[in-house]
């Protein structure tokens, strides 16, 4: 679908400065990018709450405006506005996720929190475990198998006793040693401050 006539002038609108067009922007976008939010919140296995979902779309919006409107202004116009809002808004939807299931999944462990919140669970259904995985390797096997079945996979001690082989009462100690380890082995990484 080619950019229409309504949607250009729009456009043009907002990155010429004139009073109201960013509103009017937001105004006629804003449910295609609440649904892409939670279609990709969904596709990804995340629950959102009402609070995530205006957070997420409030960041879809701000990288819009960032840099003086840069993503608009880097619109070839070869699709329709909405094709290409749609593409940013899914990158960016995906890119928060990440980022904020990856924080909230290490500060849980951290915390040595007993019990993973539902919502955290899915961290090990998104695509990118790169950093949580390079944080493991500073772990024994063991260890390791521990921390990863339990704050990754979402088992219970009783799971991680049968398929480890090892005691039930062994698992806490040993994710307490592995969080210790995490910490020190990466005191200036921004997320364990």
């Amino acid at each position: 679908m080619a950019l229409t006539d309504t949607d250009r002038k729009l456009l043009e609108s907002c990155l010429d400065g004139e009073p109201c067009a960013w509103e009017a922007l937001v105004d006629r976008f804003i449910g295609l990018v609440v649904h892409v939010v939670d279609h990709t919140a969904r596709a990804k296995g995340v629950e959102i709450t009402v609070e995530d979902r205006e957070d997420l779309a409030a960041d879809v919006f701000a990288r819009l405006v960032r840099k003086d409107f840069r993503a608009l202004r880097n619109f070839r116009r070869k699709c329709s506005l909405a094709t290409y809002l749609t593409v940013i808004a899914r990158r960016v939807t995906i890119r928060q996720l990440h980022r904020r299931i990856r924080e909230r999944s290490l500060q849980f462990a951290l915390n040595g929190e007993t019990k993973t919140p539902v919502t955290w669970t899915v961290e090990k259904r998104i695509e990118d475990r790169d950093q949580i995985e390079a944080w493991l390797e500073s772990l024994s096997g063991l260890e390791a198998e521990v921390v990863r079945r339990f704050h990754l996979e979402g088992l219970s001690y009783e799971e991680i006793s049968r398929q480890l082989g090892i005691p039930v009462n062994s698992i806490g100690p040993t994710l307490s040693r592995a969080r210790l380890k995490i910490r020190r082995n990466n005191s200036a990484d921004s997320v364990f401050q």
